[in-house]
């Protein structure tokens, strides 16, 4: 089996459909496909199942697999991943949708470069448009791992295909319990990977309402879950690598924080001052951000609270809320 796809399934009956239809019209035909039904109350289920029926000669490589009670997102993660058996794994969220020469094209690319970890460009999709996001090229593993931790690359974990060894040669999982910054998983498996690629097309459309398209609200068990994905990345990155990246580390501490500063709440503001302060002394210095959002983050630091809150409504609510809504 060249890959396995890994698809939780919870509350997306909306979606689903669109989703399983997309994988199942993949022209790349040694495939299985892993849904991991973490208790969903809805008629999602149902409804892929609906699917996979139109699709017969895919029906022998699809996996339903059920939780008894809700576990979470890194949870059904987890079981999908023991249950693999593909040379490489895919992870695709079930609200999205895939361009059907994806896995092909992902594949062919990890074969020809002998990568651990291949990524792509993706689609922001909003209700009425879209927004074509470009990731970097980098040449080496190192490179990766670095625009990582620095956030010049998205270490989301749908638009990369990653080879199964790489998980379980370093008994790398995704933290249960811990939803909120998960995919963060992704720097760890870049931090063991000796060659990675890049396929400069876009195959991915990751799904965004318009009234959240940016602004994101902090529970604070969310804010529990990030900061110990965080810590634990860290600590896994220094554990390989030791001071060597220490200014990379501090650029993801920055990162990290960032998404505090998009919103028009001071609180927020005054808790991106608490969280990983030693970091701050990188702001200017950090060449991998542009400069607007390094003055962004000059300001808070400066606790100029009324220019971080000015930016966020000039830009967020009025510039991106006019053009992707």
């Amino acid at each position: 089996m060249k890959v396995s796809v890994i698809v939780p399934v919870y509350n997306v009956e909306a979606f689903i459909g669109r989703c399983a239809i997309s994988l199942m019209k993949q022209t790349l035909q040694e495939v299985e496909y892993i849904f991991v039904d973490d208790c969903s109350p809805d008629g999602s289920i149902a409804k892929l199942k609906e699917v996979v029926a139109l699709y017969p000669h895919r029906t022998q490589c699809v996996q339903i697999v059920s939780h008894l009670h809700n576990q979470g997102l890194p949870a059904a993660r987890n079981t999908g991943l023991a249950r693999a058996m593909g040379e490489y794994v895919f992870h695709c969220d079930s609200d999205d949708w895939v361009e059907k020469d994806m896995l092909e094209k992902l594949y062919a690319a990890a074969v020809e470069k002998e990568a651990d970890m291949v990524w792509c460009d993706w689609y922001l999709s909003f209700e009425q448009n879209e927004r074509y996001m470009k990731q970097p090229d980098y040449a080496t593993a190192e490179e990766a791992l670095k625009g990582m931790l620095a956030g010049t690359m998205k270490y989301n974990v749908w638009n990369k295909l990653v080879k199964r060894s790489l998980y379980t040669d370093n008994q790398i999982q995704f933290p249960q319990g811990y939803g909120m910054g998960e995919d963060m998983t992704m720097i760890r498996l870049a931090a063991c990977a000796r060659r990675v690629a890049y396929v400069a097309q876009a195959f991915y459309h990751y799904m965004r309402l318009n009234t959240e398209a940016f602004t994101r609200a902090y529970s604070e068990k969310n804010l529990k879950d990030l900061r110990h994905n965080a810590d634990e990345t860290m600590k896994f990155i220094s554990q390989r690598a030791g001071d060597a990246l220490g200014n990379e580390i501090a650029y993801f501490q920055l990162n990290t924080k960032f998404p505090f500063l998009i919103t028009n709440d001071k609180q927020m503001y005054r808790l991106w001052n608490e969280w990983y302060p030693e970091a701050n002394s990188h702001i200017l210095a950090n060449p991998y951000v542009s400069v607007r959002f390094r003055l962004l983050q000059f300001a808070a630091a400066q606790k100029w609270y009324g220019l971080v809150g000015l930016y966020y409504v000039l830009v967020y609510k009025f510039i991106y809320g006019m053009i992707y809504k």
